[in-house]
Parts: structure tokens; C-alpha cells; sequence
């Protein structure tokens, strides 16, 4: 223990060392001005994230405190942390970009992500608590055969958690080397040094408080450009009517601006991509996962209700931040339009800095160093989460259930946990340095595809369907996981945009319709053509998961109900 409190202490040095460092380093035409505000609270930030971890430590003494907290977080602790998990770079930055272009149509992003909560609050919360403990594995696997089953979820888990992991490091070492002026390599690496302390010494208690203090920051910041860029732009009369019409009357798209059509202009599309962002937020694995860190199933359903109220109130402010951007940033005079190659203004640092230069507008340099460590937060703790379900589901799911068929002892599976921890922090560095030149937005819309289309479906029918069997539930998740990768690479993202191959086979950029319709098919199918002696056990026992699925008895933790 004393070895690892070296370690992170000789850490925490070196980082502080290299943003210190990269405040010299701004010589590349590429990279701003050094922002020493920003660089300020970012050191706040992490140094207060490592003083987390070193408690979280402390405390980490179990299996269940590592990948649990030991169970003790509360419905509103929980809750707060679900949303620091879920409101993403890709959240802030990105459907605030996708407003500022767009208009109205930005808004299909934030409508999709937070319908998926519902569904989670009312079909799931509850169920995967008492039938639970650590993974999503665990319920998927409760009355089916354990071995090809974990297999499964744990490799969909891992696809997941990959695919999520790249677009998070591309956003975060993007995001330092334009505002801290630090090299796009180290920047990637600092972020993937800083994960592999989190998760390896602090487990899910140091996660989840790096994720409420997080979502508290996000929420804050969010609040003060949104507002203040309300009072800005509308002359102190903070009318959301008076900002969205002179908003039409600056951008290009004028009346178009407040209609839907201009984003996703096929109904199949939309529609696709609905279910894609809806199912696929309750197949994500880091956020399942926060459900096993409550006491109970009460508080479980408390937390998605809270987590339900903070993320819907932020994604009102991205509609906000985006308007305002459109008032404040797209004059020519403002300072904050350039010409690109083709002689055309477009904004400064591309349409994913709306937010941050909007925070210059509103705040100056004070807020935009503020809102510029609460970016790169959001990615520490978005990263934390993930990071953490991926070695949960190679220690507990493959290694503990798969490999040695449940006899392992806790300090040994920790230790595996630990190990894979290390193991997907650099993976995540090289991932993130390979793809900095590529196309990662195909990334999300794959990430989601395949949550919806591997997790969710074997993951509702296991809870709700009395006659799915281990068949059922292996044909149709991995019809969905192939199915669902192979159409975004046949896609016209992938296969026309980024290899250049011309036309796409497949013609649909978001196949979540199609692919979520093979996993369920094959489910269904694989299960009622099923009539061996395993699939009638695994119907008789049904009743039991049922139970124990809607009243808790025998779950963990059932006795502070």
C-alpha cells in the first residue's frame, strides 16, 4: 500500500511538472495562446481529483468497494454521478456545434439521449439492482448458461467501452492542445496517466465523487454561459423568444432555423437514430454499472430520477448555448469568425468550440479557463467510468466467471481488475494518438449501435421473457454486435467519408432499426426453436429471477430495504 501511495504521489508530480511545462510550449501556428487561467483550475482540478483518490484508497478494501463503493452511495450522490458519467464532451461540445449550425434540428441529439432514461427508470433500474451485483453479466447470466453468456456481455461490453474509449481521448488531447498548448501526444498520454490512477487505486468511490464533482462543475458553468449569454444577447431582457428571433434574423438558414429537416432529413434515418440513442443509453455498460453502487432497489430508481432531472436541464442550456452562439459568435465583426481554405467564415476552432468561445464572449478569459477545465473534467470522468466497466467485465465477467468458473478470491479478481485497468489506460493512449486524424464522430453513432443493438435487446428479454433461452439470448446478441458494426462500416460514414470507397453497400448512416431488428429476431427465433433440457430449466426458473427481480428478496444488500 505504501508503494502505491509512491506512486501516485510521484504521479501527481510529473503531471503537474508537464502542464507546468506546457505553458512555455506554444510555438506551433496551430495551438492558441497559453490560457494561464485555464491551466490554473485544471491543476485545481486534477489535484483535488488525486487528493479523491487517495482517500477512495483508504476505503477500497473489497471487491464490492472496488467495483461497487461497497454499495453506499446514495439515490442523489448516485444520481449526479450517473449524469457526470453521461453528459459527455460529445454533450457539451457537440449538440451545442450541432445547434449553432443547425438550428432546431440540433435538438434531436438531446430529445434521443434523454428518452432513453425513462425506459431505464421504470423497466430497469430496479431489476438490474436486485438481480445484480457488479456488471450488467451478472443479470444477463442469472438463469442462462454462465460461461457463453458472460462471454457475450463481456465482449459487447468491451466493443462498447473501446469504441467510446477513442472519441473521448481524441476530444480530450483536441481540447488540451488548442487551450493549454500542450503537444497533442502528451496531452493523450496525461489523460490515459490520470485514468489509470483514478480506476487502479480508488476504484468505483473515486469514480463516482470524480464524476459528481464533475457533473456540479458541468451544471455550473453550463448555467453561467447559457444565462449569461441570454442577458447578452437579448440586451438584459433574458427573452428566449427575443433571442431565437434575433438569432434567424443573423444566421444564414433565417426562418428554416427554428424547423427540423435540416440535420436528418429522412424519416427512416431519424427514426434509426432515435433508437439508437433511446436503447443504446440503457445498453451502455459504464452507465448499467451505477446501479450496483446503491444500497438498494429504492434508491436505484432514486437515482435515475435525479440523474433524469439534472441531464434534461442541462441539454435545455446546450439548446440555450447554441442560440446564443449563433447572436453573439456569427457576426463577421465579432472576433470569433475566420475564413478557412475556401475563403468561407466558419467559426474559430471549429463548430465544437461553440460553447467555449461563447464562453469568452460572455465571461472572458476567467470563464473560458473555467469552462476549459470543466471540458477536459468531463472527459476525465467520462473516461473514468468506461475504463472502470471494461476491467470490470475482463476481471469479473472473464477472468472470475469465464476462466475460473467462480473460484478466485476477491484480492486476486481486484488485482486482475487492476491489471486490466493498466492494460485499457494504454490501450486508450495508443487508440487516441492513432486516430487523431481521423473521422471519430462514426465512433458515437457506433458506440450506441452497438449498445443497442448487443446489450439492451438480451438484456430486456432476460429481465421480461419467460421463454428466451441461452440460444436465443447468444444468436441474437451476436447477430446484433456484427450486424450493427458491419452496417456503420458499409455505411456511408465510414465506407464513403472515411475510406473513400465510393457509394455505400449499406445506405443507412444510423442502422440501429435494422440492426436492433436482427438481435430481437434472433432471440426470438433462437429461443422457440430451443427444446433441449437446458432451455426448459432455464424456463422453470424464470419464476424464481422474477421474484427476486421485482421484490428484491434474496438480492444484495435486500436487508435495507
Amino acid at each position: 500500500m505504501k508503494i502505491g501511495k509512491n506512486i501516485l504521489a510521484a504521479l501527481a508530480l510529473s503531471l503537474v511538472a508537464g502542464a507546468a511545462l506546457a505553458a512555455g510550449d506554444v510555438g506551433e501556428v496551430k495551438k492558441q495562446a497559453v490560457n494561464v487561467t485555464a491551466i490554473i483550475m485544471f491543476l485545481a482540478f486534477v489535484t483535488a481529483t488525486l487528493g479523491i483518490t487517495y482517500w477512495a484508497a483508504q476505503r477500497t478494501k473489497t471487491a464490492k468497494d472496488f467495483y461497487a463503493a461497497g454499495g453506499g452511495i446514495t439515490g442523489f450522490q448516485n444520481g449526479l454521478a450517473i449524469a457526470g458519467d453521461y453528459m459527455s464532451a460529445a454533450s457539451f461540445l457537440g449538440i451545442s456545434g450541432l445547434v449553432f449550425i443547425n438550428g432546431y434540428d440540433g435538438l434531436i441529439y438531446s430529445v434521443g439521449w434523454l428518452v432513453g432514461w425513462p425506459i431505464i427508470m421504470f423497466l430497469m433500474a430496479e431489476q438490474l439492482r436486485n438481480l445484480g451485483k457488479y456488471t450488467y453479466a451478472d443479470v444477463v447470466s442469472y438463469r442462462f448458461q454462465r460461461v457463453p453468456m458472460r462471454t457475450m456481455a463481456a465482449t459487447g461490453s468491451l466493443v462498447v467501452v473501446i469504441l467510446y474509449l477513442i472519441g473521448q481521448m481524441v476530444g480530450a488531447g483536441k481540447l488540451i492542445q488548442v487551450l493549454f498548448g500542450l503537444d497533442y501526444a502528451y496531452a493523450v498520454t496525461s489523460v490515459g496517466i490520470l485514468i489509470i490512477l483514478y480506476v487502479t487505486f480508488g476504484g468505483m468511490l473515486a469514480t463516482t465523487w470524480v464524476q459528481i464533482i464533475k457533473a456540479c462543475l458541468l451544471l455550473g458553468g453550463a448555467t453561467i454561459i447559457a444565462f449569461g449569454a441570454l442577458y447578452v444577447a437579448t440586451g438584459g431582457s433574458m427573452s428566449p423568444e427575443a433571442l431565437f428571433r434575433r438569432a434567424t434574423e443573423i444566421h444564414a438558414k433565417k426562418d428554416a432555423l427554428m424547423r427540423p429537416g435540416a440535420l436528418v432529413t429522412s424519416p427512416i434515418e431519424a427514426i434509426s437514430l432515435g433508437l439508437a440513442l433511446m436503447f443504446g443509453t440503457a445498453g451502455l455498460p459504464h452507465i448499467l454499472m451505477r446501479f450496483f453502487t446503491v444500497p438498494n432497489a429504492t434508491e436505484a430508481r432514486k437515482s435515475v430520477f435525479y440523474a433524469t432531472g439534472f441531464i434534461g436541464y442541462f441539454y435545455i442550456l446546450t439548446f440555450l448555448i447554441g442560440f446564443g452562439a449563433i447572436v453573439l459568435l456569427m457576426p463577421a465583426d465579432s472576433g470569433f469568425m475566420v475564413t478557412n481554405a475556401k475563403g468561407v467564415l466558419e467559426l474559430k476552432g471549429g463548430q465544437n468550440m461553440a460553447a467555449v468561445n461563447l464562453a469568452q464572449a460572455v465571461g472572458g478569459n476567467l470563464l473560458l479557463g473555467f469552462i476549459s477545465a470543466v471540458a477536459f473534467a468531463t472527459i476525465l470522468a467520462v473516461v473514468s467510468g468506461l475504463t472502470l466497466a471494461g476491467a470490470s467485465a475482463i476481471s469479473h465477467d472473464l477472468y472470475a466467471n469465464v476462466f475460473a468458473h467462480g473460484n478466485v478470491n476477491e484480492q486476486k479478481e481486484v488485482r486482475v481488475s487492476k491489471m486490466a485497468t493498466l492494460v485499457l489506460g494504454v490501450i486508450a493512449i495508443l487508440l487516441g494518438i492513432a486516430f487523431e486524424q481521423q473521422n471519430v464522430a462514426y465512433m458515437v453513432g457506433l458506440t450506441f449501435a452497438v449498445a443497442a443493438s448487443a446489450n439492451f435487446p438480451i438484456l430486456i428479454m432476460s429481465i421480461f421473457w419467460s421463454k428466451m433461452t441461452t440460444k436465443g439470448a447468444l444468436l441474437g446478441g451476436w447477430l446484433g454486435l456484427i450486424s450493427s458494426t458491419l452496417f456503420v462500416i458499409l455505411g456511408p460514414t465510414v465506407w464513403t467519408d472515411v475510406l473513400k470507397l465510393g457509394d455505400p453497400i449499406f445506405p443507412m448512416k444510423n442502422p440501429a432499426l435494422f440492426s436492433m431488428a436482427i438481435s430481437f429476431l434472433g432471440i426470438w427465433l433462437g429461443s422457440i426453436m430451443d427444446n433441449s433440457e437446458n432451455a426448459r430449466q432455464e424456463r422453470a426458473s424464470f419464476e424464481a429471477q422474477d421474484v427476486r427481480c421485482q421484490t428484491g428478496i434474496g438480492a444484495e444488500g435486500a436487508a435495507s430495504h
